[in-house]
Order: structure tokens, then sequence, then C-alpha cells
């Protein structure tokens, strides 16, 4: 490894990735973490210390890691719409930040041990020729105890403009159909099966049995994916997040996704960050809108609850 590989020496270095896909790897005492210049992808999480060390998000061994392909898995950025465009369905779905090239803004050791890494995107040609507005995109990622994602969008045109986001996070779980989710209550739009029914949600536990696609909208509560299976509990906090997704293809969707394997549903479960349908974000000239999502590790309740931030 030569000296010009270390961003941060000792704790953050450049390293090829899978298929020969450049990456950042951050390896520090608290937790290591992989971070993809292709679509500033967040692939590997791993706490070093609490209730588990095993990884906290779920990859598949499908995934493509092409140019102009999506990751399946991690954390994709979606931006600037969610889902399938509506006025031009051969735009890539969840728009275009995922398949492009993100370059280094800076990275710096913080104060409690962790480190934060942030990519940047700008607006091109090619981007206006998809959607016509000028932006700045920056991805911060804070690797400690816990993981901190931060997306900040600038506007840098003459006039508002509309978008869509969301940080569409790939839990990893032991076994999904016995895993109970707190948090989820109040109306949701059902999207299984491609259509939109607005439904009710009653506070209490959330398990899944069947393909579940939903958009909680209006939501802000934190969210606790319990794995009796894996013997930890998934937290996931978010801010500036006015929608939440939760989301599993199940076993037909899963077969039908060239990228995703047809048996690793049960290992994953997706509670997404967002802005999205009639939480979409409208940004005047010159401002810049925050959207975060911290995932924590913790015990099952019957253990107590961690308390740790990083």
């Amino acid at each position: 490894m030569s000296a010009q590989d270390w961003i941060l020496p000792g704790l953050a270095r450049r390293e090829t990735g899978e298929n020969g896909l450049p990456r950042i790897a951050v390896n520090t005492p608290l937790a290591e973490a992989h971070l993809y210049f292709h679509g500033a992808h967040l692939t590997y999480f791993r706490p070093k210390s609490g209730p588990s060390t095993t990884p906290c998000l779920f990859m598949s061994g499908s995934s493509w890691f092409a140019a102009g392909r999506p990751i399946r898995g991690g954390i994709p950025v979606v931006f600037p719409w969610f889902g399938r465009r509506r006025d031009d369905p051969a735009a890539p779905q969840h728009g275009f930040a995922r398949l492009r090239e993100w370059s280094l803004r800076g990275a710096a050791p913080q104060p409690d041990g962790a480190v934060a890494v942030v990519l940047a995107l700008e607006s091109d040609a090619e981007t206006r020729s998809l959607w016509p507005h000028d932006f700045r995109l920056e991805l911060r990622v804070v690797v400690g105890n816990s993981l901190l994602v931060e997306l900040r969008a600038t506007n840098l045109s003459p006039s508002a403009f509309t978008f869509e986001e969301a940080l569409h996070t790939y839990l990893a779980v032991a076994d999904v159909r016995q895993v109970v989710v707190q948090g989820f209550h109040g109306p949701f739009a059902d999207t299984s099966g491609g259509g939109w029914k607005i439904r009710q949600e009653a506070e209490g536990p959330v398990r899944l049995a069947a393909e579940t696609d939903r958009i909680y909208l209006g939501h802000r509560n934190r969210i606790v994916v319990q794995d009796p299976t894996g013997k930890r509990a998934l937290a996931v906090e978010r801010e500036g997040s006015d929608a939440a997704v939760l989301w599993n293809p199940w076993i037909a969707k899963a077969k039908a996704m060239p990228d995703f394997g047809d048996d690793e549903w049960p290992f994953m479960l997706c509670v997404e960050a967002g802005n999205v349908a009639d939480c979409a974000v409208t940004l005047p000239p010159g401002a810049t809108h925050r959207l975060a999502t911290r995932l924590l590790s913790e015990p099952l309740p019957s253990e107590g609850r961690a308390t740790s931030r990083g």
C-alpha cells in the first residue's frame, strides 16, 4: 500500500473494491465501513463492540458493481425522484445520484474516535438532460459506535425546485419472518404489487408475513427492528425526514430481480429515511436541505437498552 492510498493515516484509505470499483475503507477501534465512490454507496458497517459485532447492512451476493448500474444493498442514495419517474418511466429508477461517480470532499477524525468522510456530486450536462436544475449534493458518513449518514442538497439554480430523496437502508437481519418492528403507526401508502392504497397502522408492533412495500407519510418516530434470531435490535433514527419506507420483496419479487438472490429475502429489511410523494421537498435558490439517518446496534428489550452514540 502506498502512502497516497491513505486519506487519514491508519484510519481511512482508498482501495479497490468489488469488480475493480474504488472505495474508501474506514477501520477504527470503534467500527469499520466501506464507502464506494460509485453512487456514494455505503456497502458495509460493522461495529466492534455492543450486543453484536456482525455487519448491520445487508448486501446481495448478486449485486452488480458496474458503471451505470445500481448497487443492491447497503445504503443507496435516492435523488431527485423516488421509484419510477412519473412523467418519464424510462428514466432511471430512484434517480441518478446512485449511478454517478462522486468525488472526495474531505475526511476527518472526530473527538469521540469516530471518522467522518464527505463525498460530493454536482449537476452537469448529463444530470441536466434528466432533471433541468443545478444542485450540489454532499454525503457525510460518520463511522463510530453508531453509523450516521447525512445527505445535504443545495439548490444552485436561480429558481426553486422540488425533489424526492431517500437513504434506502438495507438492514441485515437473521430471519425477517421473526422480526418485530416497533415505531411504525399512522397512515401509510401500501404500494405492494404496484398499487397505491392508503391504509392505517394501529400503534403496536409490525410483523412481516408477505411482500411489504409501505410509505409512512408524516412519520418522524424512532424505529427499532427487533431481531431475536440475530440476538440484537437495530434502531433507526432520522432527521429532516417526513416519510419512512418499510420494504421486503418476499419470495416472488425476489425471484424477479436479476441483481438479488432468490433466497436472500429472509436476511434483509429496508427501513428508509426520506421525503417522497406528498412529503417531497421544495427548496428555494441557495438553500440547503439536510436528511439524516443514524443506525445503532442495541440489545433486545429484555437485555436493556444501549445508549451509545458515535
